[in-house]
């Protein structure tokens, strides 16, 4: 059987599970502090402008304070009439067009078809590729958040309020590694969102999404926070780097980048994935790491994700009895807990360390770490270029090792 996984507007991704051995069982289960795919962004960073990019940080990036206030906590069994009359207004629909190129096949270069058709045969076919998704207002002056992928190579934004305006809008930045995007239209005095914090979720309460899924403008579903903190590699999309929210609320395709909210209309997510088939199963971007992201973008355009460059798995005694019994493994390990580093990438801040294959991660800046999300959460969190140190074991030894993490390279270190 095969797990279908899709982000809205995208093709969808096979996600195969096999019965392998252990070790290969392990290994597919790897989480990559690199995770992600190359990326390509609007804008520039100029190292020599970093005072004024700063300055510019701090009157640009997303800011809670100036979002309006929510509706307070109610027991009104129509507080979801509520919310969708607050927050309505700052839902839009995004439609995005891409121009596709795509050559002939060889065979019409050939000589022969050449004689009969002579200049008629184009040298490439171009088709365009449209696209629906949605998006929130941020600022009244026409900043919006939506996913990375609803603008991905578009050629044209159009956004559409919901008092029935249509608007041409820009790209600002996007980032793949998180599938999070802003884009901005010329207006003023627009209807916004307030933020909630992501952070103290709890699986059971609200969850409120409005979008455009199929086309259905301003829809409304409901449910809950079926579970917080999945990460990229369980709903099947390896290549993000976010810790998603689940929710039960129903998405479907045009949902993505839309708001998911709590009671009291603020909004905790950005609706972004679903897995194809499933009952119930829709996953969102926290608002907070949508929230740091999108600051970034409107400041300078890009993002700097920070990165170790190895590839690990949380460390069980079922799987070192399996590294340890398999000659083939390359990997002998005599711990019981902790992250095993199972290969360190070339030239990466790791290398440069002195990590090495084989080690096992027990600790980062003095946490405990038990599992590989915990030290790609840890990294994340940390600074381009500021100390990271890991404890380790190796070969029985306790090691303390500085690591400098450095800046996610464009392109996915293979």
């Amino acid at each position: 059987m095969k797990n279908q996984i899709r982000d809205e507007n995208q093709p969808l991704i096979n996600a195969k599970h096999h019965k392998n051995a252990p070790l290969k069982k392990a290994a597919a289960s790897l989480s990559l502090v690199l995770l992600g795919s190359g990326m390509t962004l609007a804008g520039g960073y100029l190292a020599g402008h970093q005072q004024q990019l700063s300055e510019n940080a701090s009157n640009l990036a997303v800011s809670r304070v100036s979002a309006a206030p929510p509706i307070p906590a109610a027991t009104d069994p129509n507080f979801v009439i509520q919310v969708v009359q607050r927050v309505g207004p700052a839902v839009v629909r995004i439609d995005s067009s891409r121009t596709v190129k795509s050559k002939l096949p060889e065979e019409f270069s050939d000589p022969f078809f050449r004689q009969f058709f002579g200049s008629q045969i184009p040298e490439q076919q171009d088709r365009i590729e449209r696209g629906t998704g949605s998006g929130f207002i941020i600022s009244g002056d026409g900043r919006i958040l939506t996913n990375a992928h609803v603008v991905d190579g578009a050629d044209t934004v159009t956004v559409t309020l919901k008092d029935g305006r249509t608007m041409q809008g820009k790209v600002l930045g996007k980032d793949e590694l998180t599938d999070v995007a802003v884009v901005k239209i010329q207006a003023d005095n627009l209807p916004t969102v307030a933020l909630g914090n992501s952070d103290q979720l709890q699986p059971g309460e609200w969850a409120i999404a409005i979008g455009n899924p199929l086309g259905l403008d301003n829809t409304v579903t409901t449910g809950i926070i079926s579970a917080t903190g999945r990460t990229s590699n369980q709903i099947g999309a390896p290549d993000k780097r976010v810790e998603y929210l689940q929710t039960d609320a129903a998405i479907n395709p045009g949902n993505s980048g839309g708001p998911l909210l709590n009671s009291r209309g603020q909004v905790i997510g950005m609706n972004t994935a679903i897995i194809q088939g499933a009952q119930g199963l829709g996953f969102a971007i926290p608002i907070n790491t949508a929230q740091r992201i999108s600051s970034q973008l409107i400041a300078t355009g890009k993002v700097q994700h920070p990165y170790l460059g190895i590839q690990m798995v949380g460390l069980t005694p079922q799987l070192k009895q399996s590294l340890n019994s398999d000659p083939n493994s390359g990997l002998s390990v005599s711990e019981d807990k902790g992250v095993l580093v199972v290969k360190v990438m070339p030239n990466s801040p790791a290398a440069k360390a002195g990590v090495r294959a084989g080690d096992v991660i027990a600790k980062l800046n003095g946490e405990v770490v038990t599992d590989a999300s915990g030290v790609q959460r840890a990294v994340e969190n940390s600074q381009v270029g500021s100390e990271l140190r890991i404890e380790l074991r190796r070969n029985g030894q306790n090691l303390n090792l500085p690591v400098k993490p450095g800046a996610f390279p464009t392109q996915q270190v293979q």
